[in-house]
């Protein structure tokens, strides 16, 4: 557990401190909508396509496989319909939880109305527990079976579980998560650069300074449509700066985040395993910022 040093006694960080971090990291906008019409259309026009050369075709046989192909067809349409359906039922349920009874009465009602082994139903219970219960959350998503789950799911799964990892202060455990993302085949770009962020905290703190940094040029915390992971970027980009030696970065990452929620600058001082260039630099800014009492003193790495 990370440690702060007021008046020279070392003092836990609180639960509440790291559900502040977690909070503030897990702020999302609303997921990318599903256009259901052109997957219709698409489907549509597949099956028109089919069905006019089965005709031009001689015999039953080309008739047979129109067949299949357009009842293939209309089972992956329910079947995405269903899943849309679900997904927003869970997006409503996260939107509305902002509030811990909020979060308790979503998680009542994802436990009554969900199947355990329902996977998006344990990511949106994950996301719930982890801003007051981070050990909770990673309960949950333990439970998956990632080896019976799709490429993409599963990624969702071990990028959620490094971040509660990171934040705990668990760098081993993150690093072995995020090995085995694959950020590049990730198609939907918010998702893309979160798995990025993740993956990048956690090479950057385990001596891969370079490769964070190289994986995080590609995405600009600034840019509007990273404006809901504007914080996460900035808290990797310090770690990676760091890790680098790079003072100027790590001062700009530092300042980028004490505009975004001072809170955020705590989970640099006095913890374990924080680079003393990032430490130093996030403890004059909250000093400064009468945040943190002036007697703190350093804490030995």
């Amino acid at each position: 557990m990370t440690t702060n040093m007021v008046d020279g006694k070392k003092k836990k960080k609180s639960a509440a401190e790291v559900q502040q971090e977690l909070r503030q990291l897990t702020k999302s906008g609303e997921p990318p909508p599903v256009n259901l019409k052109r997957i219709y259309w698409g489907v549509g026009s597949v099956s028109l396509i089919v069905w006019i050369i089965a005709f031009i075709l001689q015999g039953w046989i080309s008739k047979a496989v129109a067949g299949v192909i357009t009842l293939f067809g209309i089972g992956v349409l329910v079947w995405i319909k269903s899943f849309v359906k679900k997904q927003m039922a869970l997006g409503a349920l996260l939107k509305g939880a902002d509030t811990q009874e909020g979060r308790k009465e979503a998680l009542d009602r994802i436990n009554s109305q969900f199947k355990k082994s329902d996977t998006s139903a344990a990511l949106a219970k994950a996301q719930l527990q982890m801003q007051d219960d981070p050990r909770a959350a990673l309960v949950t998503l333990e439970a998956v079976n990632l080896d019976k789950e799709l490429a993409p799911v599963a990624g969702q799964v071990r990028a959620m579980r490094a971040m509660i990892h990171l934040t705990l202060g668990e760098i081993q455990p993150a690093r072995s998560l995020v090995d085995k993302l694959d950020i590049d085949k990730q198609q939907e770009p918010k998702t893309r650069a979160m798995f990025a962020t993740v993956a990048a905290e956690a090479w950057a703190r385990t001596g891969l300074g370079k490769k964070a940094m190289d994986t995080l040029d590609l995405y600009n915390p600034e840019a509007p449509d990273m404006s809901d992971l504007r914080a996460q970027i900035w808290r990797s980009r310090a770690f990676a700066y760091a890790s680098v030696n790079d003072t100027k970065g790590v001062a700009r990452a530092v300042k980028k985040l004490a505009e975004i929620n001072p809170h955020l600058l705590g989970m640099f001082v006095g913890q374990k395993k924080i680079h003393p260039l990032l430490e130093r630099e996030a403890k004059q800014v909250v000093m400064r910022m009468g945040i943190v009492p002036r007697k703190m003193t350093r804490t030995k790495m």
